[in-house]
């Protein structure tokens, strides 16, 4: 099968000498290769330097503006010619030599291969929650979402991806009944240039992406079914306290906070079944915009 290694890259011009050292030698005489650089928008010189680069097997696209890691994937497949794209990271910090074993295990029947990090690198221990929450939220049997992948292109077309969720190919792949491999890869420090992903609010917007993904795989498949169920338990348990404090007042015991409390109770479940409504209508015309024309 023909392969596309699809790097994303962003002010990595200091790290494009290693990266074609050691690709020409992993390369080789392979004839099913080709690497697809993707300039993201930078400002130090990188597409500069990459048209001074003659391979036989390097392809170029550039970004006028840095659009992020995800778009820059995109735009690599969406001009890949290989039947399986691989998502290689310009840093270096991966080894080429790790990318035959995630070809092996699509070529086995698997159609998402993705790397579990191994060695010590920044971040581990952020790494490591980060997937142990992936894991609890979505059922995944990998260790690891966020290393080096190998994807069958056709998976790739199929799957919407949103700015920033190239992170979340994995679930959204398992959402899709896609089969996902894992295979152990090498991971090194960087050697030179300053890491994308350093800044503490990433870890803020990984999060919030974390919940947006597990929402959009979840609640928003049956929106009646979750905002419903609390809307009815709210509105029941408002009911229900509404009872207790009229029982009271004939008893002569009067809780004002209690009445707040049912009108709190019942306003709420009224607005979770709002928004219920409100998913439900969202996800007809999604429904409507994903059937297959026939």
């Amino acid at each position: 099968m023909n392969v596309s290694v699809v790097v994303p890259a962003y002010n990595e011009a200091v790290n494009i000498p290693f990266f074609f050292e050691e690709f020409d030698v992993f390369i080789g005489k392979k004839r099913n290769y080709e690497v697809i650089f993707v300039d993201d928008g930078s400002e130090d010189g990188t597409s500069d330097l990459l048209k001074k680069i003659r391979r036989r097997y390097l392809r170029c696209v550039r970004h006028k503006r840095n659009m992020g890691k995800t778009q820059a994937i995109m735009s690599g497949a969406k001009v890949a010619k290989g039947d399986i794209i691989v998502i290689f990271d310009a840093d270096m910090q991966y080894d080429p030599n790790d990318i035959p074993r995630l070809i092996a295990l699509i070529e086995s029947g698997y159609d998402i291969a993705t790397g579990w990090k191994q060695g010590k690198y920044e971040k581990r221990f952020v790494s490591n929650t980060y997937n142990l929450w992936a894991r609890k939220l979505f059922g995944l049997e990998v260790h690891d979402m966020n290393a080096i992948k190998a994807v069958r292109k056709d998976v790739l077309n199929e799957i919407p991806l949103r700015k920033d969720w190239h992170r979340y190919l994995v679930p959204l792949a398992k959402e899709a009944g896609y089969r996902i491999g894992e295979a152990k890869v090498d991971i090194r420090p960087r050697r030179y240039g300053v890491p994308k992903y350093q800044q503490k609010s990433r870890i803020l917007i990984g999060f919030f992406d974390l919940l947006a993904v597990k929402f959009q795989l979840s609640f928003m498949k049956k929106p009646m079914l979750y905002f419903g169920t609390v809307g009815l338990f709210s509105i029941l348990t408002g009911v229900a306290v509404g009872a207790l404090s009229i029982i009271l007042r004939l008893f002569g015991y009067g809780f004002r906070p209690l009445l707040y409390l049912v009108i709190l109770l019942v306003i709420s479940g009224i607005l979770f079944f709002s928004l219920a409504l409100i998913g439900e209508s969202i996800r007809a015309i999604l429904d409507h915009l994903e059937k297959p024309k026939v």
